[in-house]
């Protein structure tokens, strides 16, 4: 976004819920086509799939803020969030990825087993043959 001169523009980082989709999805497909079942696993799963890439992306944006100056970039940078005004300081900055990343995770993983819930829990089944009724 920095090389393209679009850093500034804050609905592009709405992209970043594609990948979450993406991610979260085929974390719950793979564990539909290994027969793992139940809902709160699923939910589970997908919601730690978020979280590791949340904790590796924000890792990643710490050396890359390093990269490109420490503080006095992360300065310019947090310019273009929407925050409380002030200069946050990374750890600031971090933390508050860190909660938006959260809650990013866990609203997706919901969603998501909304579409899911029918293939992965086995509810309201009942097996015919112990309750056969003559």
């Amino acid at each position: 976004m920095e090389a393209a001169g679009l850093k500034d523009q804050v609905y592009l980082r709405l992209v970043n819920f594609i990948f979450v989709i993406y991610g979260i999805n085929r974390t719950i497909s793979a564990n539909y086509k290994d027969h793992i079942d139940g809902y709160f696993a699923n939910l589970i799963s997908g919601i730690l799939t978020a979280m590791v890439s949340l904790v590796v992306g924000i890792f990643a944006f710490m050396a890359y803020v390093e990269y490109r100056g420490g503080a006095a970039y992360l300065h310019t940078f947090a310019k273009s969030y929407i925050f409380g005004g002030g200069e946050p300081s990374i750890n600031d900055f971090c933390i508050a990825l860190g909660v938006e990343g959260t809650a990013a995770s866990v609203i997706v993983s919901f969603a998501l087993m909304q579409y899911w819930k029918d293939k992965v829990e086995k509810i309201n089944k009942v097996d015919d043959v112990n309750h056969v009724h003559n």
